[in-house]
């Protein structure tokens, strides 16, 4: 029994020795592996965007009065001149209404001449004494009546007048119909566009840029048939779309060819500010331009961001996107030569955790 004793004491001192050993260890984690990769940087980076061929004017064209469209005298892409017709409403209640007007003119000329004579007559009368000048008054301002009454006839049968002749939808000025959307039969108001017409002349370059890229100054647009044009920044949208996230951006672009169709798609190619001379948003010290693997990107915190590491310690950086694709994002960021960033599981990563770097 003694020696069973001593047996069972020494068995439990040994196991509570092997437990304590066991958990010395357990102080310190193990550093997390992660995927690294260097930040390459860029010189003057170039921005690839296609723009389309557009008219300086493209005005879209209504009828002045309402009714219902007759005939359609053009196609979208034909060519027109400065007064030619392009649709036509039914005149009927257009000339029915001059008529009416017409009728209108006469009866108040005619008022007007009846008050003339009247007036005549009392002021004879009123010289011979058989009448009293209130009389005379009274005439006077009949007759300056049915004037008025005529004046505003005469504006009246001018004014349908000309709806009879806005019956006609002529062109503004010579160009191209780029969209044609009334037809015969077709009840339009007025004011309701029906075509548009690109006008001839000064010749542009759209293009949508990323709302993350302020639109250029200046540019090139290479044509198709291998041609470069310089272009001018002529306006930008103030807003980003809120569904495209683009801005829009005109482009003056005087070297075009003309036999250059409109809607043509162009490549258009501009600089970006490359390393040490692109400015951050908020006016401080220029940072420069690096491309990262699309996954270092962490949109976790207030902004775009990466993980720098330092010292098997990770940092995070904050980055400015300019453009990215499938693989690569070109970011604006305060980073050095050489410095490696985390390329894969951004989201799981807190600043200041101990890391082991394995090259991607």
């Amino acid at each position: 029994m003694r020696l069973g004793s001593m047996a069972l004491s020494m068995s439990i001192a040994l196991l509570l020795a092997g437990c304590q050993r066991a958990e010395a260890p357990r102080g310190e984690a193990a550093p997390a592996v992660v995927a690294t990769a260097p930040v390459e940087p860029l010189g003057a980076a170039g921005l690839g965007l296609s723009g389309t061929v557009r008219a300086r004017v493209e005005a879209p064209l209504a009828f002045q009065v309402g009714g219902r469209i007759a005939a359609r005298r053009v196609d979208a892409g034909q060519s027109v001149q400065a007064g030619q017709v392009l649709l036509e409403l039914d005149p009927s209640d257009l000339e029915q209404a001059v008529r009416a007007a017409e009728a209108d003119a006469a009866a108040a000329e005619a008022a007007l001449r009846t008050a003339q004579a009247d007036l005549e007559r009392v002021r004879a009368l009123a010289a011979q004494g058989f009448v009293s000048t209130q009389a005379t008054d009274r005439a006077q301002l009949a007759t300056r009546e049915a004037t008025a009454r005529r004046d505003a006839a005469q504006a009246r049968l001018a004014q349908v007048r000309n709806g009879r002749a806005y019956a006609q939808l002529r062109a503004p000025a010579a160009g191209v119909v780029t969209d044609v959307t009334g037809q015969p039969g077709q009840v339009v108001a007025a004011g309701q566009p029906v075509a548009t017409l690109a006008q001839a002349g000064a010749r542009e370059v759209e293009v949508f840029f990323p709302d993350t890229v302020a639109p250029p100054a200046a540019g090139q647009a290479r044509l198709p048939d291998g041609r470069t044009v310089a272009l001018a920044l002529r306006e930008a949208a103030p807003m980003v779309d809120t569904l495209a996230r683009t801005r829009r951006a005109r482009y003056r672009a005087d070297g075009l060819p003309p036999e250059l169709p409109l809607g043509s798609v162009v490549t258009t190619q501009f600089a970006l500010p490359g390393p040490g001379t692109t400015a951050p948003a908020d006016g401080a010290s220029s940072v420069a331009t690096w491309r990262v693997p699309v996954g270092a990107l962490d949109e976790r915190a207030e902004g775009p961001r990466v993980w720098r590491v330092r010292d098997g310690k990770l940092e995070a950086v904050p980055v400015r996107v300019l453009r990215m694709d499938d693989r690569h994002a070109v970011v604006a960021a305060p980073l050095q030569a050489g410095e490696r960033v985390v390329a894969l599981g951004t989201h799981l990563l807190q600043p200041g955790m101990t890391v082991q770097e394995r090259a991607q």
